[in-house]
C-alpha cells in the first residue's frame, strides 16, 4: 500500500534487493516481493530503474563477486521482462550497514568494475559510476509539460 502511493509520482524506482541466503531467494520468488515491487513500478509509470544488491558484507564470503553477478543475472532477467530496457539498469553491490559503495566506493569489492547506462532516448552519452550515490546522480529528469495548463 505505501510503495504504491510513493510509486505514483516517482522518476526513478531503486529496487534494494537483500543479498544474504535465503533472503534473496524470498524476495525473487513466484510470490515475492521484490517482484511484485517491480512490476507495480513499471505498471505505475517509472520508467527508470536503480538495483541495489544489498547487505554483501553478509554473504558467503563477505563481499562475494560469485553471489552478486548470481543475483544480477536473476533480477536482469525479471526487470527485462516486466519492461525496463537492461542496459539502462544500474546494479551497484552495497552493504548499508558499513556504507560500502553508498557514497564512496568502497576497497572491499575491489572486483566491482561500476556500472554503465547506453546512451539512449533520454540519455545523451554513456554515464557510468561505481555508487549508490552517481547512479541517483545519473537519473535523466523526464520532461515536464510545464508550458502547458494543468487541465
Amino acid at each position: 500500500k505505501n510503495m504504491i502511493t510513493g510509486t505514483s509520482q516517482a522518476d526513478c524506482a531503486v529496487l534494494i534487493v537483500a543479498a544474504g541466503v535465503g533472503e534473496f531467494e524470498a524476495g525473487i520468488s513466484k510470490n515475492g516481493q521484490t517482484r511484485e515491487h517491480a512490476l507495480l513500478a513499471f505498471t505505475l509509470g517509472v520508467k527508470q530503474m536503480i538495483v541495489g544488491v544489498n547487505k554483501m558484507d553478509s554473504t558467503e564470503p563477505p563481499y562475494s563477486e560469485a553471489r552478486f553477478n548470481e543475483i544480477k543475472k536473476e533480477v536482469h532477467a525479471y526487470v527485462k521482462k516486466v519492461g525496463y530496457n537492461p542496459d539502462q539498469v544500474p546494479y551497484v553491490p552495497i552493504s548499508g550497514w558499513h556504507g560500502d559503495n553508498m557514497i564512496d566506493e568502497s576497497a572491499k569489492m575491489g572486483w566491482y568494475k561500476g556500472w554503465t547506462k547506453k546512451a539512449g532516448k533520454d540519455i545523451p552519452k554513456d554515464v557510468g559510476g561505481k555508487t549508490l550515490l552517481e547512479a541517483l546522480d545519473a537519473i535523466a529528469p523526464p520532461s515536464r509539460p510545464t508550458k502547458l495548463p494543468l487541465r
